[in-house]
């Protein structure tokens, strides 16, 4: 027993295991060894994985494998910028069009979520069982799980969970044949906990790390599975997998998922109780990183300010991995060298130099200045990455690397640029997996490779393997127009970031910095010219948003400017409301508005020939949402302001479709005077619905609305996500059905979430008549407190009618502060006024014939003590002087 305590005074990490030790003593002291003995083995089971989880995860090996230096992730780990929720946007472009999207989002109306309080949402009733988190490549998402497990086997937080379980996908992928119990294959992965029954002990707190969904191979079949509930009895990995996550497995247990946004999918949404999203570095952050990763406090500075020179360097920083090839790039420039890298290829080919130098001075002894280039190594690691590049694959296998010509039992000389991810491990030969630090090395690596082929074989890399050109040989130009066509037809974008490292390096292949490594110079300049007016010619085409905004990416890495320049030109003129812009100059708007050294503090789409084609093709700024397109940021709110703008079905569709991927930030969406058609209020509709939508205000007046308009914002206003505010229908033809169909969905959402109901309600000319004021006072009486400011000018009441209203504005309960009516109804609401005056606030009448005698029957309302009337507006009302000085007297 004394050893026990001494053992675990070592390692205490908090009051709930001094309470465990304390009640070991006390059955021990009452004879209830049997007991005894069980609860010690489970404070054994607890603290041998903890030991064991603390040794594998205190260190993090930045970028390189563990044959490399390795250092405490407690000393030179940096917060990540995590939110809550995520776009429910299937995104299909590149994860670095991803990161240039999410880098300009607004930080201010996100909700941001601590990695150490993923289950805990205080604000929620619903117990927190299954996390999903999102996040691209590289962007942190396994250094938070990493930082998790530690600070828990450290004693620092959640240590109100008893076990840690994480298995990686990429792991439990080399167990899919077995069929095999949970408990077995825990035990397989942590021995030290053999014998733990983790369903004796109700008490027990267990959380699953499930990393890297992106990188699962089983079918994780839902839907067709056969329910499981014995931790003990075999079953394939996917049956286990399944039913853990949905909760039939050990329903107490917590789960945590990782993935990149493109598999999050996999998971069924009624599964999922949270979802958060890691979006890297913020801006204070990055540089937060830069200074704990160098000592030297002047070079982090230097570093700094170089990132921040170049927009897309510094958004590319948001991704962690990327500032570690920035840090190791810009550390590493001689000072000789002739440029300071301004793109993203200079600053790759930096990276590429170091990393060879490293390489000859760890393996080879080599301390020379200049590089001594490995062609075939090289060339060898070139191919594994173009060809798994055309497959879309990021990991690889021992075959693969057979394949491509490199020794496996040498490949840790690669370890620079290519990740042995895991070796034997707790004695269990878990098998061995490859993959590139991060993507956009893969992709790097593989456009220098197609630059090698065609200097070495004379050959396109594209279609070495075809007989037709077997005996001809290739030109850059070829080559460079093969990989534009092959860019574009890709559906999700894989291709994009290698092309635009294939084009820059047509660049780099004549200056220093790889001089040794390509030979072929002659033509480039030629090259470059004519690439640069077919990348232009594709632009003309119709081509999505994102590949042309990808296309100017790649005139950047060819340092063209030429079309961007052109566009700036006109946006300080202001000459761009009257022209037609062909496809490449709209794109060439989109990527100026996005890459905008300066943010605009106001976009309107006045300013541009309004139009359907106008929205679709600037819709990829309305994605960055920070200064989002057409959107005026006044204290952290956001309006997005459309008002007759030309704007029709599929200019509704490309709205919406931007909006969904970006749902949390728009606050204000103006419509004004633009027909969407059913189609668009559909779309409309079925965006409002969803539960990441937080829209406040939606203004749809005189967009030629009708009944079966109404039918489907009804769904919008009774749904338990919806959070509008302020509606805005005026001057459509409603008519009563209409409104009657509105009244239904306020009075069905009203009993549940009051606080949900629009509070400002304009229905001035939608030729309401007296069966829609009845519908109308039925459901505001249901939920009169929180209606402000009413609207119904234009409307034909009739008798009955206005003594709906005129019950309605008596009951003490409404709080009605702005009424926009006709003269004829206001004099017949006066006896409500004079009963219940105390809350109208605004009164207007403007517009109608009051002359001196209407005026004159509205004063015993402004003689009211009680009355507490600010503004009473009477524009066009046809009154004399006096009138109005007898009136604002008496006001």
């Amino acid at each position: 027993m004394q050893y026990f305590v001494e053992d675990f005074n070592e390692n205490r990490c908090s009051i709930k295991e001094i309470a465990l030790d304390l009640t070991l003593y006390f059955l021990r002291n009452m004879k209830q060894d049997e007991a005894a003995d069980t609860l010690e083995d489970e404070l054994l089971f607890i603290h041998q994985l903890k030991c064991n989880l603390k040794k594998k995860y205190q260190c993090v090996f930045e970028g390189i494998t563990k044959q490399g230096d390795s250092t405490l992730l407690n000393n030179i780990y940096t917060d990540l910028y995590i939110t809550q929720g995520g776009s429910e946007h299937v995104n299909i472009e590149h994860e670095v069009r991803q990161i240039e999207v999410t880098s300009r989002r607004h930080e201010s109306q996100e909700i941001q979520v601590e990695c150490t309080n993923l289950f805990k949402a205080p604000e929620q009733d619903k117990q927190i069982r299954t996390v999903l988190t999102k996040g691209v490549a590289g962007i942190g998402k396994s250094v938070s799980v990493q930082k998790f497990i530690l600070d828990w086997t450290e004693g620092k937080e959640n240590q109100d969970i008893s076990f840690i379980f994480p298995l990686p996908f990429r792991e439990i992928n080399l167990k899919e044949e077995e069929k095999q119990g949970l408990m077995s294959l825990i035990s397989q992965f942590f021995p030290e906990t053999k014998g733990l029954n983790l369903t004796r002990n109700d008490k027990f707190k267990v959380l699953f790390i499930l990393d890297g969904l992106d990188e699962c191979r089983l079918p994780l079949n839902f839907k067709d599975n056969e329910t499981w509930r014995d931790v003990s009895s075999p079953a394939s990995l996917d049956v286990l997998l399944t039913n853990l996550i949905k909760g039939n497995l050990l329903p107490s247990a917590l789960i945590w998922i990782t993935t990149r946004p493109a598999a999050a999918s996999k998971i069924p949404p009624d599964s999922i109780d949270r979802v958060t999203e890691v979006r890297g570095f913020n801006d204070a952050q990055k540089e937060e990183y830069f200074k704990k990763r160098f000592e030297d406090q002047n070079l982090a500075s230097e570093i700094i300010d170089h990132v921040k020179q170049s927009k897309s360097l510094f958004i590319m920083c948001h991704i962690p991995v990327f500032c570690w090839i920035s840090a190791t790039g810009d550390a590493s420039k001689e000072t000789n060298t002739e440029d300071t890298p301004k793109t993203l290829t200079q600053m790759y080919t930096h990276f590429l130099r170091f990393q060879m130098l490293q390489s000859r001075r760890k393996y080879d002894g080599e301390y020379t200045p200049d590089v001594s280039w490995d062609k075939d190594a090289i060339f060898s690691l070139g191919k594994l990455a173009f060809h798994q590049l055309e497959r879309n694959n990021l990991i690889f296998y021992d075959t693969d690397l057979e394949a491509c010509g490199i020794d496996v039992s040498k490949a840790s000389v690669y370890s620079s640029m290519c990740t042995q991810i895991f070796k034997e491990e707790t004695g269990i030969i878990l098998g061995t997996m490859y993959c590139f630090v991060h993507m956009s090395i893969q992709e790097f690596i593989a456009a220098l490779y197609a630059h090698l082929f065609l200097d070495i074989n004379k050959k396109n890399a594209f279609v070495q393997d075809s007989t037709e050109h077997e005996n001809q040989n290739d030109t850059m130009i070829n080559l460079l127009k093969t990989a534009v066509d092959k860019a574009l037809e890709s559906d999700i974008g894989h291709l994009d970031l290698f092309l635009r490292f294939l084009l820059g390096l047509s660049l780099e292949s004549k200056k220093t910095l790889l001089r040794g490594l390509l030979t072929q110079q002659d033509g480039n300049d030629q090259s470059t010219k004519e690439i640069v007016q077919y990348i232009k010619q594709k632009l003309e085409a119709n081509l999505s948003s994102d590949r042309s905004i990808n296309l100017f990416y790649c005139l950047n890495e060819l340092n063209d400017q030429t079309l961007v320049k052109e566009i700036q030109t006109h946006l300080r003129e202001g000459s761009l409301s009257s022209a037609d812009l062909s496809p490449a100059q709209w794109s060439a708007v989109a990527f100026v508005l996005l890459t905008s050294e300066e943010e605009m503090e106001e976009f309107e789409l006045q300013k541009f020939k309004k139009s359907d084609e106008c929205l679709i093709r600037l819709s990829p700024v309305i994605k960055t949402s920070k200064k989002a397109l057409l959107s005026i940021v006044i204290l952290g709110i956001i309006f997005c302001r459309l008002s007759n703008c030309s704007i029709t079905e599929e200019g509704y569709k490309a709205l919406a479709s931007a909006l969904r991927s970006n749902p949390s930030h728009l606050i204000e969406l103006d419509l004004t005077g633009n027909d969407p058609g059913q189609s668009g209020v559909k779309q409309l509709n079925d965006l409002l619905q969803t539960q990441t939508y937080s829209l406040k205000t939606l203004r749809l007046s005189n967009c030629d609305l009708n009944e079966e308009s109404c039918s489907a914002l009804t769904s919008v206003l009774s749904s338990d996500f919806s959070s509008l505010r302020d509606l805005d229908l005026s001057n459509n033809n409603l008519q009563d059905s209409g409104v009657k169909l509105l009244s239904d969905g306020l009075k069905e959402n009203c009993p549940f979430f009051f606080g949900l109901l629009p509070s400002h309600k304009i229905l001035s000319g939608c030729s309401i008549t007296e069966e829609g004021y009845k519908a109308l006072a039925s459901a505001l009486r249901s939920n009169p407190s929180h209606l402000i400011e009413l609207d119904l000018r234009g409307n034909d009441p009739g008798q009955s009618g206005v003594k709906e209203l005129n019950d309605l504005l008596q009951d003490p309960n409404y709080q009605l502060k702005t009424l926009s009516i006709t003269a004829e109804d206001c004099f017949a609401l006066t006896s409500a006024f004079n009963s219940n005056p105390s809350n109208l606030i605004e009164l207007d009448l403007s517009g109608n014939k009051l002359q001196n005698t209407g005026i004159e029957k509205i004063c015993p309302l402004l003689e009211n003590a009680q009355c507490r009337l600010e503004k009473l507006k009477c524009v066009f009302s046809f009154m004399y002087m006096s009138v109005c000085e007898y009136t604002f007297i008496n006001v």
